[in-house]
């Protein structure tokens, strides 16, 4: 049996974890044992403990509590506390996901200590090193020794950067093996889409509307909520398209307390005070899930969003200058706004007058995690 240890911290890694550890259980118990960690890097309840209820992910057997703090505190923190875990427990692997400051920092910790690390998600770029997750992303991949791309973009990424496809196992961080095995969301997004919320439990929730027809909306990213001529034109926009439609904002908890500070006075109260601007607290997996497919539009800065949208079939206006999941661009699923008011508009009216937008399966057949384990396995037993 082999044993991996898997390094969580924020909102979309608990939920990513969440496939990984529904194949273990279900299919590899016998051969992986899993350890979790969770960096404490979400420490808001509504943001992390909900989904570990939610999606029936085990209790981390291990929680730093780090919380928040400049990168720099933060994940000084995360390496120390991944790394005593890591001397206890002598792992096979260290598997991390995404982009994180957990990310980053469990793969410095593992490669100072010669532990081999999975990276799920490997290979996005965004090509903007201005961006935390962009710097955390490359280094994180040129550390790992198996790593793992949701999409061919991604895996051929890794290909241009100097990744051999042609290395043969066993692997090591001298002689990575890089797949193009699907993505995990994809997987999750199939589990949970079926067991979301039934009509008759979504009507016995605090629904933000009744009205079906809604754009969905969320707002986190540091450059749009820290700048406020970015999160002024950003809510100059939704306030305009409100007089169409309603929209609904399950608001991240650093946005709902910069709103009043970055945004000017009168653009905070009409914000507000718009009675079909719907401002919710942070919603659970399964909510937001039914939120998505019952939406007309979604409009993010939320690269986990941006893919959920698609994989539910929803056109995504993207509030960004760039994106890691640039297919969905290039299908006309989704059209890059950047914090730019008349873009957002504009882009709103495209996917409003076009009902021929194609979702072709670009992101693996739902069954990426088992992949996954069974190349862990795989490589393991041949080393």
């Amino acid at each position: 049996m082999i044993k991996i240890v898997t390094i969580i911290g924020a909102r979309p890694q608990i939920i990513k974890a969440a496939a990984l550890s529904r194949a273990i259980k279900n299919k590899f118990s016998d051969k992986i044992k899993e350890v979790i960690v969770h960096t404490g890097q979400h420490y808001d309840e509504n943001m992390s403990q909900v989904f570990f209820d939610e999606l029936g992910i085990p209790t981390p057997d291990y929680n730093l509590g780090v919380g928040s703090g400049s990168h720099g505190t933060q994940t000084a923190k995360m390496i120390e506390g991944i790394e005593n875990v890591l001397l206890m427990e002598k792992p096979d692997y260290l598997v991390v996901y995404g982009d994180t400051n957990s990310t980053l920092a469990g793969a410095i910790a593992a490669s100072k200590i010669h532990i081999p690390i999975v990276h799920i998600e490997a290979g996005l770029r965004s090509f903007n090193k201005s961006m935390p997750e962009e710097i955390n992303r490359i280094c994180c991949d040129h550390c790992s020794t198996m790593l793992f791309s949701p999409t061919s973009t991604g895996y051929n990424n890794l290909i241009k950067e100097g990744f051999n496809p042609k290395n043969k196992k066993p692997f090591t961080a001298d002689n990575p093996g890089i797949y193009h095995c699907g993505d995990v969301m994809y997987d999750n997004s199939l589990f949970f889409g079926q067991r979301a919320m039934s009509n008759e439990q979504w009507a016995n929730c605090q629904k933000p509307i009744a009205n079906s027809q809604y754009i969905l909306c969320t707002i986190h990213r540091n450059n749009n909520t820290d700048e406020p001529k970015r999160l002024n034109a950003i809510v100059s926009a939704l306030i305009k398209l409100s007089e169409e439609k309603d929209i609904i904002i399950p608001l991240h908890p650093r946005t709902k307390k910069l709103l009043n500070v970055n945004l000017d006075s009168e653009t905070y109260d009409t914000f507000i005070n718009n009675s079909r601007i719907h401002i919710t607290e942070p919603v659970s997996f399964l909510e937001m899930i039914r939120l998505e497919k019952d939406a007309d539009l979604v409009i993010t800065d939320s690269g986990g969003v941006q893919k959920e949208a698609y994989f539910f079939k929803k056109p995504c206006v993207i509030m960004r200058s760039e994106t890691e999941w640039k297919e969905i661009v290039e299908v006309g699923a989704a059209i890059i706004a950047d914090a730019d008011e008349e873009k957002i508009i504009e882009a709103y009216h495209h996917f409003k007058d076009n009902n021929s937008i194609e979702f072709p399966k670009i992101f693996g057949d739902g069954r990426a995690a088992e992949f996954i384990c069974k190349e862990l396995i795989n490589n393991k037993t041949r080393s």
